[in-house]
């Protein structure tokens, strides 16, 4: 291309480093610096809500390989042209490396596991819900970084000052063309500049992150309204930035992106949870710090228990401890 583009945003000339033989991909890194983020924000929250150290790592076990899965599934469900249809590639399906998520897969398979996790641990799911919520979103955020790497997840042609080059990549070894693992062959002339809708979603969603967080300290939220709340505010974000973008995508009533429907259908539901679903917040019960291995808060410690139980026995009882050995020495 021979005409000079403004100063708008570069993209990555590369997604992918290697090193030695070891493929190192920004998509897999964003993914799971964002897991980590959500499980240390969600552990953070959960334990000054009243639960025990802990039990979000735990949990995690279960909900993140659920979700990834579940998220892969849906991704493949709603885009199966491109991997089972005429020209598709089935082996590809199986690339989770390679990009191709789908959040609401995500959400509703490692909801599954985190019951199941949940379950194990004695502790409430909508409570471990509303305690991870804006850690999920913040996850999310990072996630998107992968798709600016990836070079994809963008909207239409641009002259805004922040309009995103896409440059044509290739691999070095071959000269074939290859958008994800290749090399940008002339990043002085991109090929489009277009709308950058993976930072748009980034951007909205720290912005629900922060405002899940302010809602739950300034209204108490609980009963699972704090992840409703998120839910709302996210397929608010989502359903508008949808329409912005023009990769392929399956469609559905004629003209309309999936995640167009799926996003309003899920808005109006989460918007109804969060209007009609009363009550304070839930308590862990004392089970749930028994099988985490702490004390509940407020039990009185063990050494304070047996002294207290000593002290309640009636003379013939504390001679006759004392003559077991089951009593400290008296002065």
């Amino acid at each position: 291309m021979s005409t000079a583009f403004l100063a708008y945003l570069p993209s990555p000339d590369r997604g992918v480093w290697h090193l030695g033989p070891i493929p190192l991909r920004a998509y897999a890194l964003c993914i799971i610096a964002g897991i980590v983020v959500a499980i240390w924000w969600g552990e953070k929250r959960f334990v000054a809500r009243g639960g025990p150290a802990g039990t979000v790592v735990d949990v995690a076990v279960w909900a993140v390989p659920f979700g990834l899965v579940g998220g892969r599934l849906y991704h493949l469900a709603t885009d199966w042209r491109t991997y089972f249809g005429p020209g598709g590639d089935p082996v590809a399906a199986l690339k989770i490396w390679e990009g191709g998520l789908g959040i609401w897969g995500a959400i509703a398979l490692g909801a599954v596991g985190a019951w199941i996790g949940c379950r194990r641990r004695g502790i409430p799911l909508p409570f471990f819900a509303d305690a991870v919520a804006p850690g999920i979103v913040a996850a999310q955020a990072i996630g998107r970084l992968g798709n600016y790497f990836n070079q994809e997840l963008y909207g239409g042609p641009t002259t805004l000052p922040w309009g995103l080059e896409i440059y044509e990549r290739m691999d070095p070894s071959t000269g074939a063309s290859d958008p994800l693992g290749g090399i940008a062959v002339d990043t002085a002339n991109p090929i489009a500049v277009v709308h950058p809708t993976f930072l748009y979603e980034l951007i909205w969603n720290l912005a629900v992150a922060a405002l899940i967080v302010w809602a739950d300290r300034r209204f108490r939220l609980g009963r699972g309204r704090v992840f409703a709340l998120y839910v709302a505010g996210y397929t608010l974000g989502r359903f508008f930035i949808e329409l912005m973008r023009t990769d392929p995508a399956t469609r559905v009533f004629g003209d309309i992106r999936i995640n167009v429907v799926v996003s309003a259908v899920i808005f109006l539901a989460a918007v109804a949870y969060v209007a009609f679903v009363r009550g304070p917040r839930e308590t862990v019960p004392p089970e749930a710090f028994v099988l985490a291995g702490v004390e509940p808060p407020g039990a009185e410690p063990a050494d304070d228990r047996a002294a207290a139980t000593v002290g309640d026995r009636s003379p013939e009882e504390a001679d006759g401890a004392e003559e077991n050995g089951d009593t400290p020495d008296r002065p």
